[in-house]
């Protein structure tokens, strides 16, 4: 039998256009068996077949209107003077959340996180903020003192002044405006007692501080548009976060219910192909642009469904460990063998081991997501299935 030669491939999947209501769960299967017979491979136990979430919600209809947004904050909150937390920097992300809570409210003091948001958009460029001797750590800022110090800064990818584009969006909405600058959550507090509370992967600290600090009402992200509001979508764990723009007036929310799915998918692999198949739902890989220093996850996780297979996190050896120090002493085919040996031998849980230092000890959902995520792109590709091959392969298949 002939060594293999390749270790992980993963392949974007074209399909169809996907609309509400189209069996997303046949048309997946579907999909992948066709580019299997089309471009000569087969599939194998363990692949994974990657689903982006953005498919997902389509096909459920998971839509929901600005106005549907403002009715929520207005249920909860009541309307008045309202605090909103360390949003996002993004057009495509939070613009349109930000219109359905201006909506809602007759004034909004938005705080502003400085230098860069939750997820690494700058807002003030790291040389200039350094220059400025400002402490991130407990100086806060008014809109006027912001702009005596920095003027106006537009984005450098979007080219957006985000401070005048928040605040010209609340006022177009008919609510007043005040923008502040501050790291500390708890500055929200001495402007209103009503906060909504917009980062992402903070949001359970953020929401806790404040209740133990006095707040009267707080909310975060995910509790808004947890069930229907005039029959518009919804989420049940995860609300707003992991929306985006589908029109000027209408987000695409994060996708229900995808457990179902990835299983039924899953079920159909093994039906057509006898073939234990993984499945897994993606967004939004977790890593960081080194050029722009936008760390990618603005959803609320990497994966929100995935069959039993893919729970966990990696428990490998490094090789270069292996042959630079227990194996220092051979070469060749014994090298090679004394390695696979090793690796045939290796605990369940290699936590503390020296020999897995450096690997990453992260899901194995996050990692496959990532590079789903990257291989996907989010332009014109059309790929929005991944097969991923040959992951949970190691040096001894």
């Amino acid at each position: 039998m002939s060594e293999r030669r390749i270790g992980t491939v993963s392949r974007g999947i074209r399909g169809p256009v996907i609309r509400e209501g189209d069996d997303l769960a046949g048309i997946v299967t579907e999909s992948v068996l066709l580019a299997a017979r089309d471009e000569g491979f087969e599939l194998r136990d363990r692949d994974v077949v990657a689903v982006t979430e953005s498919i997902v919600a389509r096909s459920q209809g998971n839509y929901a209107s600005v106005d549907a947004i403002a009715k929520d904050i207005k249920d909860k909150f009541g309307g008045g003077h309202l605090g909103i937390t360390f949003p996002i920097l993004s057009r495509n992300r939070f613009a349109i959340v930000l219109r359905g809570i201006a909506k809602a409210a007759d004034k909004i003091t938005l705080m502003l996180s400085f230098p860069s948001d939750e997820v690494g958009n700058a807002l003030i460029p790291e040389d200039v903020f350094y220059e400025s001797g400002l402490n991130p750590y407990t100086d806060v800022l008014s809109e006027e003192d912001y702009r005596k110090q920095f003027g106006f800064i537009k984005h450098e990818f979007t080219g957006v002044d985000y401070v005048e584009y928040y605040g010209d969006l609340i006022r177009e909405c008919g609510a007043e405006a005040e923008i502040i600058f501050s790291n500390n959550i708890k500055t929200i507090l001495d402007y209103t007692g009503n906060v909504l509370c917009c980062d992402i992967h903070k949001r359970f600290q953020s929401k806790d501080i404040l209740v133990k600090n006095g707040a009267k009402k707080v909310y975060a992200l995910d509790d808004i548009l947890t069930s229907p509001v005039d029959g518009s979508g919804y989420n049940e764990k995860y609300g707003l976060l992991g929306s985006n723009k589908s029109t000027e007036d209408i987000i695409k929310l994060f996708p229900r219910d995808c457990g179902s799915l990835v299983n039924e998918i899953q079920a159909m692999f093994k039906e057509k192909t006898g073939k234990n198949i993984e499945v897994m739902v993606y967004g939004d890989g977790a890593f960081k642009d080194p050029q722009g220093k936008i760390w990618e996850l603005a959803d609320p996780v990497v994966s929100p469904g995935y069959t039993s297979g893919l729970e966990g996190t990696p428990n490998e050896l490094k090789l270069k460990y292996l042959a630079d120090n227990d194996f220092n002493h051979l070469s060749g085919d014994a090298l090679k063998e004394a390695i696979k040996d090793r690796i045939k031998e290796k605990d369940k849980d290699l936590t503390g081991n020296m020999a897995s230092q450096g690997t990453t000890p992260r899901q194995i959902t996050d990692l496959i997501g990532s590079l789903c995520d990257l291989t996907s792109g989010s332009g014109d590709k059309g790929t929005p299935i991944v097969l991923v091959q040959g992951y949970f392969d190691n040096y001894t298949d």
